[in-house]
């Protein structure tokens, strides 16, 4: 037909084929999507399961930490205290110091004393005002009736009132943390200085408020600081919060795993806690170096083993010194390379410079301080007694100890005291010192103190070495040693006591004993001692024998009460090691500790009682009191003996080998007796008033002899500790007890005194023992004309 197409229908064009570029990008989208989407889920899963972790973690206050008190500070009239020991004191109690002291618990320096602000006072501030000139003396302590006022001393006037004494808080001695050897304590962010935050901030963190827990500046900064080498310090790559988890969760190996694991943490931690938390947190964490066998956890506790002070009052210099050891513990370390630690503080001095948080003037003049350190700070938080108490209550309190438990340990220790043991030893063995040199001995001298509480048996204070940094031995618990001379009371004791048995009247203070060369037969064997200095008195009166130590005269006493009825003695005080029934017991020729020693000594200001010794006052877990169990007290001897044997003693400081206490100036009436034993081997003296018991040992850790006498080595020591401790302190007598008499006799023969003695003593006898025989050795000189 016309019009229409002819041959064959054409074919439709083909669909275009698909593009090669669309299946690439399938492609793509599948390796990439299919990675980031396992990612995401493993990211997620990590974020959840950190942000558990975390949560368990540190969402809650920080675990509790049992904690060790000493028993609460008492401030006297009249106390042997400097202004700088009750600033110490203050310190300890955690006290800010301050230009003005107004608010509870500051206190200020003024010219005429120390204003402070109890924190429990609500009728205002005290003031503790010193001598004048001497600096060392309470005068008088004044309590003001309106808030913030700040007294001078004065006489009681415009409604103020006079203190005999004051009480205050228990001072926290340490945390007790399980497993570790570490010092730290806990305090609020609010409680730590702004000059503290800041120089850590300028050193470790300067973006710590900015970034969310990694720093890519930070990061960056630090590498091409490295690369280039321009400046001496770095702002470094980890941020504050990861330095925190790196210390705390994670281990220190440095691999691509634990930074990946450290960074995710960061990431999660900012997210679940504060910047203030964490800040905290990492303030009360932070490695700060090592002081003998310790850790030094938190810039807390590094204030008071670096400075001596509560973080509230460390200086600008100071805080940029603690904030110094971060970086490096060891290196910077104060104590170990002072020189590098100074240089290190200038450059955090000039890092907050930089930051803006001080002046370049205020940098200069820190930078220009003395880097002042307290070498003895951790000897003065009483490190031996802290693991003595850590003992006891681990083996009689099982699980007091265990973590995250709120255990407060109110202990019998006394800090102002443990700072005077600790001054009196440090400057006793630094004497010894200097007599050992002079014999051309290079060999150092150890020493031991402990101080207790007689008639309660308290331990309050207990000084177990020189220097704790440089060994941890306790010699005050652990070191047994041959007692020498402080056995003989014993001695005389069990002869008093054999007396008073079988009513015999020649067993008394004034009974006689000659004082010469002998040799003693006991099992067929011979014993033959001789004096210190070989010097002997002849015929001489118990009181006497045992004010000069006469060693021969002792063994003939123990002889006479029987050497059995002398061992039975020590046995039932059941201290040191058994003593046996042979001559040479008299010069106590067995072992004991110091703290043995101490506790054997009770007696004798407790007419015979044996008081157990105790570091515990009470314990407080989970707001549960606990008393300790109270040890009653054992009779190991009638009062009438004991009596008679503590007032023999009273010679030895008045007139015998301890009378130069009284020339140095101890005035109280006291009772002691020194102790050398054999070849000079060790040095010791043991004295007490009815409130306080002293012993004091020094020796060599070898068991070499120290070739000093007890006199020589160790009685200057307690003399200068007691001095001290018991200044301000009302003289009190020893009590005697019913059935005791007293009798004037001639000191050198015994006898009752005629009207030609010269040397007339007071004797204590018991009732019915007392001599009759009139002293005929002196008379009227007869004078020719």
């Amino acid at each position: 037909m016309p019009g229409l197409p002819t041959g064959k229908p054409k074919k439709s064009a083909a669909a275009p084929p698909p593009r090669p570029r669309r299946r690439w990008l399938r492609a793509a989208l599948f390796v990439i999507g299919v990675p980031f989407a396992a990612l995401t889920l493993l990211f997620i899963y990590y974020w959840m399961a950190f942000s558990r972790l975390l949560d368990e973690r540190f969402s809650a206050d920080p675990a509790p930490t049992p904690r060790l008190f000493a028993r609460p500070m008492v401030i006297r009239d009249g106390q042997s205290l400097s202004s700088r020991q009750l600033i110490d004191r203050l310190n300890d109690l955690g006290y800010a110091q301050r230009a003005l002291a107004e608010a509870p618990g500051e206190f200020a320096v003024t010219r005429e004393g120390i204003v402070l602000v109890p924190r429990f006072e609500k009728t205002g501030p005290i003031h503790v005002a010193f001598t004048p000139g001497a600096g060392t003396r309470v005068l008088k302590l004044e309590v003001g009736e309106g808030r913030g006022q700040t007294l001078r001393p004065g006489s009681g006037q415009n409604g103020t009132r006079e203190l005999d004494q004051i009480t205050l808080e228990a001072p926290l001695i340490t945390a007790l943390v399980t497993g570790e050897r570490e010092k730290r304590r806990h305090v609020k962010l609010a409680a730590i200085p702004p000059r503290m935050i800041q120089a850590v901030l300028a050193i470790e963190d300067r973006r710590f408020y900015e970034h969310p827990g990694l720093d890519p500046i930070g990061i960056a900064g630090a590498a091409l600081t490295n690369l280039r080498g321009t400046k001496k310090y770095l702002s470094g790559g980890s941020t504050i919060t990861q330095q925190f988890l790196k210390n705390t969760m994670l281990t220190p190996e440095k691999t691509p795993m634990r930074k990946a694991r450290e960074a995710m943490l960061s990431l999660v931690l900012e997210t679940r806690l504060s910047k203030d938390e964490i800040l905290e947190l990492y303030l009360n964490d932070v490695d700060l170096g090592q002081r003998g066998s310790f850790a030094i956890r938190g810039v807390a506790e590094a204030s008071r083993l670096f400075f001596g002070k509560d973080v509230s009052n460390v200086s600008l210099a100071e805080a940029a010194t603690i904030a110094g050891v971060i970086q490096a513990p060891s290196r910077h370390s104060p104590f170990r390379n002072p020189d590098r630690a100074k240089d290190r503080r200038n450059v955090v001095l000039r890092a907050m410079v930089d930051a803006g948080y001080i002046s370049d003037g205020a940098a200069i003049r820190a930078s220009r301080e003395p880097l002042l350190v307290m070498p003895r700070a951790l000897d003065a938080e009483a490190p031996h007694f802290v693991d003595y108490v850590s003992e006891q209550l681990r083996s009689r309190y099982d699980g007091l100890l265990r973590p995250n438990t709120s255990s407060d340990v109110y202990t019998t220790l006394d800090l102002h005291l443990q700072r005077l043991a600790q001054d009196a030893l440090g400057d006793g063995l630094a004497r010894v010192d200097e007599l050992l040199k002079r014999r051309r001995r290079t060999s150092r001298a150890e020493g031991a103190i402990v101080v207790i509480n007689p008639k309660t048996g308290e331990i309050l204070a207990m000084v177990g070495g020189r220097n704790y940094s440089e060994s941890q031995f306790n010699r005050a618990v652990s070191a047994k040693r041959q007692p020498g001379s402080v056995f003989k009371p014993f001695v005389y004791l069990a002869a008093f006591e054999r007396g008073l048995e079988e009513g015999r009247t020649d067993l008394t203070p004034a009974s006689t004993v000659l004082d010469e060369p002998t040799t003693f037969m006991h099992d067929n064997r011979e014993y033959a001692p001789t004096n210190y200095g070989d010097e002997y008195d002849g015929e001489v009166t118990y009181r006497r024998a045992l004010a000069m130590s006469r060693n021969v005269a002792a063994v003939k006493v123990a002889e006479a009460a029987g050497f059995d009825r002398v061992a039975a003695v020590w046995r039932s005080i059941g201290a040191g090691t058994t003593a046996r029934p042979y001559p040479s017991i008299a010069l106590g020729v067995f072992e004991a500790s110091p703290l043995e020693i101490a506790e054997a000594y009770t007696p004798f200001a407790n007419l015979g009682m044996l008081r157990p010794l105790r570091p515990l006052l009470r314990i407080e877990e989970n707001g549960r009191r606990i008393d300790p169990p109270a040890e009653a007290g054992v009779s190991i001897a009638r009062s009438e003996s004991t009596y008679l044997v503590t007032n023999m003693m009273r010679s030895v400081i008045n007139e015998g080998t301890g009378a130069a206490a009284r020339h140095a100036g101890f005035g109280l009436d006291a009772a002691g007796k020194s102790g050398t034993t054999n070849d000079l081997r060790d040095a010791w003296f043991v004295g007490f008033t009815p409130e306080l018991l002293t012993v004091v040992w020094v020796g060599f850790d070898d068991n070499q002899p120290v070739g000093l006498s007890g006199t020589q080595a160790a009685l200057p020591i307690w003399t200068n500790f007691m001095m001290r401790a018991l200044a301000g302190h009302a003289d009190q007598g020893f009590t005697a007890p019913d059935g005791i008499v007293f009798a004037d006799i001639d000191r050198d023969t015994g006898k009752i005194a005629g009207p030609f003695c010269s040397r007339v003593l007071r004797e204590a006898f018991i009732a019915g023992t007392e001599p009759w025989e009139q002293c005929h050795a002196h008379t009227v000189p007869i004078v020719w004309r």
